[in-house]
């Protein structure tokens, strides 16, 4: 297991926020490539519909792409996201967990992945390829096989 390499970037209200704030609990830590698309909004709410069976199992959502801490502002207020957004504009975090690359018809962008992180900052699971309207039903069933076992 990859030890999670800890930063710190602005969240929707401007506040500074570190991987190593949420040490102790289960991090649930998703890359998207940007507000408001039809993608990003499926996967944001399928998070939001979930929250409370993550917080269930001491989970906490981290949400990071390349936006404005404005347009996660407005993201979080249009869909009523309970979770944490944080703005990478110069993309060095999205580099480190490398989720830049080519997409389709190879153009370069922010590539859907996520990582769950244990208490102890270590990465358990990492997903490349995911389905928006599914993933979070997908970590939560992960998540019970981790505590489980």
């Amino acid at each position: 297991m990859d030890t999670a390499q800890d930063f710190t970037l602005p969240d929707q209200s401007g506040v500074e926020r570190s991987l190593s704030d949420y040490k102790g609990r289960w991090v649930v830590l998703y890359f998207y490539p940007k507000d408001e698309t039809p993608g990003c909004t499926l996967e944001a709410c399928s998070f939001r519909d979930a929250n409370e069976a993550l917080l269930a199992k001491d989970g906490v959502v981290l949400g990071v792409s390349a936006d404005s801490v404005e347009s996660h502002a407005a993201f979080i207020k249009a869909h009523k996201l309970p979770f944490t957004l944080l703005s990478d504009p110069d993309k060095k975090v999205i580099t480190a967990y490398d989720c830049w690359g080519k997409k389709m018809f190879g153009v370069e962008g922010i590539l859907r992945r996520t990582f769950i992180i244990n208490p102890e900052g270590k990465i358990v699971k990492k997903y490349g390829r995911v389905t928006p309207a599914e993933h979070a039903t997908q970590i939560i069933k992960d998540l019970e096989v981790f505590q489980t076992s």
